[in-house]
């Protein structure tokens, strides 16, 4: 049986990814993918933000092959090792004591949902309060707490029970520029008649990728902060894709002087594309009893090898954040003339440092888009509630020369969509 029926008949119809890019992929190098007849695809996706160092990066190899080959420990649930504490020394010294954070870092589990469920029960714990602010359009995860303080439909349908103990709130501009939306949900937290009440905390995402690269404004998660201090709730960032570099800093609300009380990190922590998630919590609210949070698997010290080597690498000075910053003003240029050469297309370019994005008023374009994309040998995905949004995520290792090789190929597909779809394309000043 070849490969691909054997996924179709034995795994679950839940699958998506490999709907959207059917082929059996082999091995991985850098910004590539190779399916099983050699061909090799230029990865724009980078597993949604989890492989920011590329793929099989060989300091990353070499340090987790070479731990592997000594017989260290593997798992070890949440008793010491030398590896955890080195990886705990590392985190702490290197990316928190830099940038005057004094967090507690928890193990919650492999994955992001694990950490945003430990954050909410931090919040919930800490107040003695069970409601927690969420914002439209937001993503944190599939399990239901995280579902709870998720805004997309489809996905909290999927939960099958009702989502309780949350109030959604406007994210920035959800209204439009005009429409302050903090004043809004200040006037809800003070209104002893919103039926708001008093909530534990409020939950943020600085840009909300899987929601359509909706970029929240320094000024606006500032005054987030504010509103969270003035009414005595817990402010948590998730930056679960976010963070890693992917904004340009290793966080990505460092830029804007915020104080989160908790953090969630998770997706490309390992570097390799192990599970790793971190908690990262203010001392004063870290007040679990032992065992009262725990997992099977947050005690996996390969990812924790390898994570403490991608931050030896790329994150003892500021080399690594000046690439960024300038491959993501390369991208962001390239997408703005694109989107000014083919008015007809009625693109909006949104994102920001390595996450770039088109929204597109025709739904049907940024599919079309990744399709045609995909059959160029390209993987890029879509974003937001009705897949309007094509998001780029390339490694943040990609060079130059891969970065424009991508942006060609979606002009390209653009191009073929636009034909495809019989719109005609019109004149603009970048056409002249």
């Amino acid at each position: 049986m070849e490969m691909m029926d054997i996924i179709e008949n034995y795994e679950s119809v839940v699958r998506s990814y490999v709907r959207s890019f059917p082929t059996v992929f082999e091995k991985a190098r850098g910004s590539y993918l190779y399916d099983t007849n050699g061909d090799a695809y230029l990865d724009f996706f980078a597993g949604a933000s989890v492989m920011n160092y590329g793929h099989n990066h060989p300091e990353l190899k070499k340090a987790l092959l070479d731990y592997l080959g000594d017989d260290n420990v593997v798992h070890s649930l949440d008793m010491a090792t030398v590896t955890r504490a080195r990886f705990l020394e590392t985190f702490h010294d290197t990316i928190l004591t830099p940038r005057g954070m004094n967090h507690r870092i928890q193990f919650p589990g492999p994955t992001g949902t694990n950490a945003v469920e430990s954050a909410l029960k931090i919040a919930r714990k800490a107040t003695g309060r069970p409601g927690v602010i969420a914002f439209t359009n937001a993503f944190h995860g599939m399990t239901l707490g995280s579902l709870s303080v998720t805004g997309n439909q489809f996905k909290r349908d999927g939960a099958g029970v009702p989502l309780s103990y949350t109030e959604s709130m406007p994210y920035d501009s959800y209204f439009g520029d005009e429409f302050d939306t903090i004043d809004y949900m200040e006037k809800m937290l003070q209104d002893g008649g919103s039926g708001v009440g008093h909530p534990a905390a409020a939950i943020v995402e600085t840009v909300q990728a899987e929601g359509g690269v909706n970029v929240a404004s320094g000024e606006w998660l500032q005054k987030l902060q504010e509103a969270c201090r003035r009414n005595d709730m817990l402010f948590i960032i998730d930056d679960i894709q976010t963070g890693n570099g992917r904004m340009g800093k290793y966080f990505s609300f460092e830029e804007f002087g915020l104080d989160p009380d908790v953090v969630t990190v998770s997706k490309s922590l390992s570097g390799v594309g192990f599970p790793l998630s971190l908690v990262l919590v203010k001392p004063e609210y870290d007040i679990w009893e032992p065992g009262e949070h725990n997992g099977t698997f947050r005690g996996f010290n390969p990812a924790m090898v390898a994570a403490q080597r991608a931050i030896e690498l790329f994150w003892t000075d500021d080399r690594f954040e000046k690439e960024i910053a300038a491959k993501g003003k390369l991208v962001r240029k390239r997408l703005e003339r694109i989107v000014e050469k083919y008015p007809e297309a009625q693109g909006t370019v949104r994102g920001r440092g390595m996450m770039q994005a088109v929204a597109f008023e025709n739904e049907d374009i940024a599919g079309a888009i990744s399709k045609k994309c995909f059959e160029r040998k390209m993987i890029i995905e879509t974003a937001g509630p009705n897949d309007e949004v094509l998001k780029l995520l390339p490694p943040l290792t990609t060079d130059n020369g891969d970065l424009e090789r991508g942006l060609d190929l979606i002009e390209e597909s653009l191009v073929g969509v636009l034909s495809d779809l019989g719109i005609a394309h019109q004149q603009s000043a970048a056409n002249e």
